[in-house]
């Protein structure tokens, strides 16, 4: 019965989530407006259908007896691993990347359609700004304990068990467009969140455990960067063409064509070899490194203890204190400035009369994050990752000490503005982009996706600050000088305690040595 759990639930989410399309289309001759509209049978009923099957696929989702037994030994085979490293990109290399590429857009199209939906519901739902600003700060609470706790759960369970279950939630909080009241809304964009949170950690080890070292930082930098510039352009797009039609709601109900997809696409990602490994399960790591063209290597446990069972206080303990420590200031320098200043940044530039208009300052994200990404990924891959993470967070903290003594509305500062936010775009948009991969990188496959949801849920704290600095700096050039701080303690960080990745094997096990510090 345990094999079918995931599908039996599966298919009660669907259903569930079909039941609340009556009422949705009922409101279509008030343009989709279901504010105080009561919750009726059938919705309060496929709500319940819907918790029971994340329920029942949580259940099947989780391994046997047997297969937790297998797990509980996590011994590593050094020369296994030493095979992964070397091996060349295979075609189910590519479409592994191509897939998780897929499921990293879809999953940055959650937090990018935030600020489109605000809009729609401040008109429907009557709300002022300072209500209208909880919204973004509960989903971003919600990408945090997403990231923190998907992390923590794909070291336990698998990467590929912990991506279905992902999907099937985007599919279940897509219920959020349903919602006939704001408190409702703030609910389900909680948990729609905690979803979106969870998948980044877990992308981002499973490729870092399945491309060859060669290929791996080049590929996963890109892949970092592109995936967030093409899901805030699909948001957007979605935005101009269906939301005169079908109103905000429409944003919130993608959840479930792209949730269902990637669910289906989970067919093409097979388990980590490595993580496999770890856990004893030989024979299956053996079948996944085969489908890469990999041959499995014999090898003898490596002569080290074995290695402990995930736990995230071992993150804040012995060699990995100082990695976690640049990671979480380096995450935070970048959420202080992409939350707290650019994403403020068209207002304060409109009311202080520069003539920049907001949709030219998003055209530019978009434009230069692309360049600045494949640049990125040439430099971390061919020159240093290290290195290449102090420059980006170097030259963000630069432009924004010139921003801070700048006069927008200075005569003959057109182009010297424009060049300045190009420049914050793309430093900004290299450090996005090379703070997971690295993450990836540093830990030990036993705590690797841990480590990785570290890494996500601090670069999305700062966002939870982004409107506190707003009160506290409300001129352009003060905003400026307070985000530059949080950026030199990052660079300051990395420099400390960062560690050289380029091209080197992954990190399999911490000795006990090393874990007592």
């Amino acid at each position: 019965m345990r094999r079918y759990g995931f599908a039996i639930g599966s298919v009660l989410v669907l259903a569930g989530v079909a039941m609340h399309f009556p009422d949705y289309v009922k409101a279509r001759h008030d343009h989709f407006m279901m504010a105080g509209m009561p919750m009726g049978g059938v919705m309060t009923t496929g709500m319940a259908l819907i918790v029971a099957g994340l329920a029942l696929a949580v259940w099947g989702l989780l391994p046997d007896r047997a297969e937790r037994a297998a797990r509980a030994r996590r011994v590593p085979a050094t020369q296994r691993y030493a095979a992964l490293d070397r091996a060349e990109l295979s075609p189910a290399h590519r479409l592994l990347a191509i897939v998780l590429f897929v499921g990293l857009v879809i999953d940055t199209m959650k937090p990018a359609s935030l600020g489109f939906t605000a809009p729609g519901m401040v008109k429907e739902y009557g709300l002022d700004h300072s209500e209208i600003a909880t919204l973004p700060f509960v989903a971003i609470t919600g990408t945090v304990v997403g990231s923190l706790l998907w992390g923590y759960l794909a070291d336990i369970f698998g990467r590929r068990s912990t991506i279905l279950f992902s999907g099937l939630m985007y599919v279940a909080t897509s219920i959020c467009g349903f919602m006939p009241s704001f408190g409702w809304n703030l609910a389900m964009c909680f948990a729609m969140g905690a979803a979106a949170g969870g998948m980044l950690p877990i992308a981002y080890s499973l490729m870092s455990e399945s491309i060859p070292a060669r290929q791996r930082g080049w590929l996963m930098v890109l892949q970092s960067g592109l995936a967030t510039a093409l899901g805030y352009l699909i948001a957007s797009g979605a935005t101009s063409l269906l939301v005169p039609h079908l109103s905000w709601r429409v944003l919130w109900l993608l959840g479930a064509p792209t949730g269902l997809l990637l669910v289906v696409l989970t067919r093409w990602i097979p388990e980590s070899p490595r993580f496999l490994l770890a856990c004893g399960r030989e024979d299956e790591a053996a079948e996944v490194m085969r489908r890469y063209g990999v041959r499995a290597v014999p090898a003898e446990p490596a002569p080290v203890a074995d290695a402990p069972p995930p736990r995230p206080a071992t993150l804040l303990t012995g060699s990995l204190l100082p990695r976690t420590a640049g990671i979480l200031v380096y995450g935070l320098g970048w959420g202080v400035v992409n939350w707290g200043f650019i994403t403020f940044l068209p207002v304060f530039l409109q009311a202080a009369g520069a003539g920049t208009q907001a949709s030219d300052l998003l055209l530019l994200a978009s434009v230069f994050a692309l360049p600045a990404t494949a640049v990125a990924a040439v430099a971390y891959a061919r020159w240093s990752s290290r290195r290449a993470m102090l420059t980006y967070a170097l030259v963000t903290g630069l432009v924004l000490l010139l921003f801070g003594t700048l006069d927008p509305s200075g005569p003959g500062h057109g182009v010297l503005l424009v060049a300045l936010v190009s420049l914050l775009l793309s430093g900004a948009a290299g450090m996005i982009a090379m703070l997971a991969p690295y993450a990836a990188e540093v830990y030990p496959t036993t705590m690797r996706a841990t480590g990785s949801g570290v890494a996500a849920a601090s670069s999305k704290v700062g966002g939870m600050f982004g409107p506190l600095l707003l009160t506290t700096a409300p001129r352009v050039g003060t905003l400026a000088f307070v985000s530059a701080v949080p950026v030199a303690a990052a660079a300051y960080a990395l420099w400390r305690t960062g560690v050289e990745t380029a091209g080197r094997p992954l990190v399999e096990v911490i000795a006990s040595s090393e874990q007592e510090g």
